[in-house]
């Protein structure tokens, strides 16, 4: 088996709403595409190297405490960042990682987004939105 790779838009989420109230042009909404965006079912958040961070323009939350094979230590929790993968969009906070990192996807924004990985064929499926089988569970 290998890795799941991804490639996903990244919006500045208050960009977005600015320019929805016609407070900022649609063409000043801050975004980077990413072609190859990892797939990390073992991490639980969205994590993006800070130099995009910065690129989007996205604002600092707070410092959060983390726990990683590492270890334990702090990490900078960022505002909201709109992802865009395979037609479907969501907001999510994000952790930094450093300059020139990897970007991951981890599960949550997965499940939330109704996207499951498919490690035999190293790609991303879409779950029904709708239906019997839809990922929206109420439990």
């Amino acid at each position: 088996m290998g890795s799941v790779v991804v490639p996903v838009r990244f919006v500045n989420h208050e960009d977005e709403i600015m320019a929805s109230r016609n407070l900022l042009p649609l063409d000043d909404v801050r975004a980077v595409s990413i072609p190859n965006v990892v797939v990390d079912t073992g991490a639980t958040t969205l994590r993006l190297p800070i130099d995009i961070i910065r690129k989007l323009g996205v604002p600092k939350a707070r410092d959060v405490a983390i726990r990683t094979a590492a270890g334990e230590g702090t990490a900078e929790l960022y505002r909201e960042v709109t992802i865009e993968v395979l037609g479907r969009a969501s907001t999510f906070e994000c952790i930094a990682l450093p300059k020139g990192s990897t970007s991951l996807l981890g599960c949550v924004p997965l499940e939330m987004m109704g996207l499951e990985p498919d490690l035999a064929n190293r790609t991303i499926r879409l779950l029904p939105e709708s239906g019997d089988s839809t990922f929206w569970l109420v439990l």
